[in-house]
Order: structure tokens, then sequence, then C-alpha cells
């Protein structure tokens, strides 16, 4: 059964860094990408940034590029998100996401608030 379990999302002030964490299992973590979306209250869900297998090649959304670094650890078989300058217009819930064939797994969702 796959499973991704997300972590590290909070209330931080604007200026400030969080990382998020999503830990897989059910699946041979090592042979997926993996990738981070987000979902602001009353918009859709966007790609944040995506990491191939291997993390030899990573991919942002133009509006997180230089704030934002996805990694992932494939001995943990866990992926991660280090946020830094964080932004009030970063406030949404975070999803981590992995596609086996022809299926796409979600996370249940880290909330990220950034706020004064």
């Amino acid at each position: 059964q796959v499973k991704l379990v997300e972590s590290g999302g909070g209330l931080v002030h604007p200026g400030g860094s969080l990382r998020l964490s999503c830990a897989a299992s059910g699946f041979t973590f090592s042979s997926d990408a993996m990738s981070w979306y987000r979902q602001a209250p009353g918009k859709g869900r966007g790609l944040v940034a995506s990491i191939t297998t291997a993390g030899g090649t990573t991919n942002y959304a133009d509006s997180v590029k230089g704030r934002f670094t996805i990694s992932r650890d494939n001995a943990k078989n866990t992926v991660y998100l280090q946020m830094n300058s964080l932004k009030p217009e970063d406030t949404a819930v975070y999803y981590c996401h992995a596609v086996l064939g022809p299926y796409n797994y979600w996370g249940q969702g880290t909330q990220v608030t950034v706020s004064s």
C-alpha cells in the first residue's frame, strides 16, 4: 500500500524558513521521481518542485526558484523541501506526490502559513 506522509509545516514570519519532509512507503522509492505541489485557498493545486530518482535533476516553479530546494534521501525513503525567504504568497497546503504507472498518489498535505 502506497503511503506518503508529509510533515514540517507550520506558521512562520515572512523571510523565515521551513523544511518539509515526506516519508514514503509501499513502493520502491529510489525508482520513482517525486514532486511537491501546493494549493492556496481558492486556487488550484500547482507544481512547486520535482526531483528525479537519483536526485540528479530538479525543476522548480518560477515563483520559488532560488528560494526553495528539493532533495531526497533514498536510504530513508524521504523527500524534502527546504523553503527559505518565505513570503505570504507561499501560504498553502503542501502535498507530496508520486506517479506509479497510471496512478497518482498524494499525501494528506501539510499547512504552511507565512504571516507577520
